[in-house]
């Protein structure tokens, strides 16, 4: 039986989300901006943020996989969903619900590169920086942790464990 032990509560994640929109909504103030979803995981991240940031926003989502039903990433990343939005010359902010090894988030800066926004930046729910196997530049970070496969809050394991309010290392 796979045991949950907590990492993030319920007021720990509001908290970190209504940082996160203060700070993005100071640093976009008069500019537009484009935020385009991780998909499946930081579907609620992005959600929960969107309410709270108080500048205008467009909203996108990109589908990346390299997980599968494992708890490590494969490195072979494909997308699963494509974006729709015209990102040229626009200020773009990656909304990521965990950045661990970075090659699926380097490959979609660098999709994302190829449409010519005037900026590419991410926001990350969580840092899980012992894995990183490629340098990624953080603009906006929640929590950081240390290790753990993490579930909760949009964060699955084998597409379970999303519903969670909280953030929780799986055991198994």
């Amino acid at each position: 039986m796979p045991e949950l032990i907590p990492v993030l509560g319920k007021k720990e994640i509001e908290n970190i989300v209504a940082q996160a929109a203060r700070r993005i909504s100071d640093d976009y103030q008069d500019q537009e901006l484009i935020l385009i979803g991780i998909l499946k995981g930081a579907f609620i991240f992005l959600s929960d943020l969107v309410r709270r940031i108080t500048i205008p926003i467009k909203i996108d989502f990109i589908g990346a996989s390299s997980y599968g039903s494992d708890t490590s990433s494969s490195g072979n990343i494909h997308l699963t969903k494509k974006i729709e939005l015209d990102l040229n010359a626009k200020n773009v902010l990656v909304i990521e619900d965990i950045v661990d090894t970075g090659l699926t988030l380097n490959y979609i800066i660098d999709y994302l590169k190829s449409f010519n926004p005037k900026t590419v930046k991410v926001c990350a729910l969580i840092d899980k920086p012992e894995r990183r196997k490629v340098e990624i530049k953080l603009d906006y970070t929640g929590h950081v942790v240390a290790e753990g496969f993490l579930v909760g809050y949009g964060l699955d394991y084998n597409d379970r464990y999303r519903e969670l309010p909280g953030i929780y290392h799986l055991k198994l």
